[in-house]
């Protein structure tokens, strides 16, 4: 929505961890709210008033002590970073749970790809949207994926930002050139905003000899001349390090990174170093270590160890994880309980 659009620019100006944050609520009032919406709609979020939803859902309950976050139409914002000029969330929403790319087995996959379609897509979306969780990472022309956001996008009112990691051909020539076009066109035209090549195009480029991704130039050409912001998407922590200091035209770039170190080529604590040194906002992924690691865990460590302007990536199967893990990262983030229901079994009860 335009009102959603003109927040986010003047998020661009405001740390949402700062504590001055309150004090340009007055202005961002003044700013930004169109006569379309009710400045009442538009008020610091209160822990005293938060309350479950219809259906057994929780808003996040927002402490005014780190974070202070806005409620905009009764939707909580979630903390913002940018990537450039573009405003995103620091959550992002995968993909990977949604297309059925499970990295645990082929089960797992083929139940992913049976269970979701377009409505769940919906769902899952419309919660995030509601808690400020606008920005999806692995965008692609595939139809529930299409379907799902455009009826999220109309439930709520509220545009999905959306980053792509498209794979594009690595030769170089006329004719990798041209066939790289067409697929960006197509990018483009789905309405993305960071274009990332994926690991399979970005990687093939990493030359640990010449400490550079020679060659990958013409294609993040391609990208920033259709209007969309270009990226790495890699596995590898030498291509952040590269990328810096060779002045590659990126805006971000993408890490592996988890508390198990699961699919991660070095030692974490030096992915932690070279994520705070990157010029760049990063965006990790795989926090859980594709299910491997509890969320509380997981999340844990992320929110802990990244950057303010740095971003955490997760895939969710169900509403009802979206839900879990927006909470549980706002309650990390401000250094609170998390309000989210305990999954119990009989050998718990002596706890109680």
């Amino acid at each position: 929505s335009h009102e959603l659009h003109e927040f986010h620019e003047f998020s661009r100006l405001v740390n949402p961890f700062s504590c001055q944050f309150v004090s340009f609520v007055a202005g961002f009032r003044r700013h930004c709210v169109s006569p379309a919406i009710d400045s009442r709609a538009i008020q610091p979020y209160n822990a005293a008033h938060a309350q479950p939803e219809a259906g057994g859902g929780y808003l996040p309950d927002a402490r005014a002590s780190a974070a202070t976050l806005l409620l905009i139409g009764g939707a909580v914002m979630f903390p913002r970073t940018n990537i450039e000029n573009l405003s995103v969330s620091r959550l992002m929403i995968g993909t990977n749970w949604l297309l059925g790319y499970s990295h645990t087995s082929k089960a797992q996959d083929r139940f992913i790809r049976e269970t979701v379609d377009a409505a769940r897509v919906a769902d899952i979306l419309e919660v995030a949207l509601k808690a400020g969780v606008d920005t999806l990472y692995g965008m692609r022309p595939e139809g529930k994926l299409v379907e799902g956001i455009a009826e999220a996008q109309h439930r709520t009112g509220r545009k999905v930002i959306t980053v792509a990691i498209p794979t594009l051909p690595t030769g170089g020539d006329a004719g990798s050139l041209g066939e790289a076009e067409r697929i960006l066109d197509q990018y483009a035209a789905l309405g993305v905003s960071v274009c990332m090549p994926h690991q399979a195009t970005t990687d093939a480029f990493v030359n640990r000899k010449t400490r550079s991704l020679a060659g990958i130039e013409p294609l993040l050409a391609l990208i920033r001349s259709r209007g969309m912001l270009p990226g790495l998407s890699t596995h590898m922590p030498e291509t952040p390090v590269y990328a810096d200091a060779t002045g590659l035209d990126v805006a971000t770039y993408i890490q592996i990174y988890n508390a198990a170190g699961f699919l991660m080529q070095i030692e974490v604590d030096w992915v932690h170093r070279m994520i705070w040194n990157a010029r760049q906002p990063v965006i990790t992924i795989k926090p859980l270590a594709a299910g491997r690691l509890p969320p509380l865990v997981g999340l844990a460590f992320s929110w802990a160890t990244l950057r303010e302007k740095d971003m955490v990536c997760v895939g969710v199967l169900t509403p009802y994880e979206a839900e879990e893990v927006i909470e549980l990262s706002l309650a990390l983030l401000e250094r609170r309980p998390p309000r989210v229901e305990l999954q119990e079994t009989r050998s718990k009860a002596s706890l109680k």
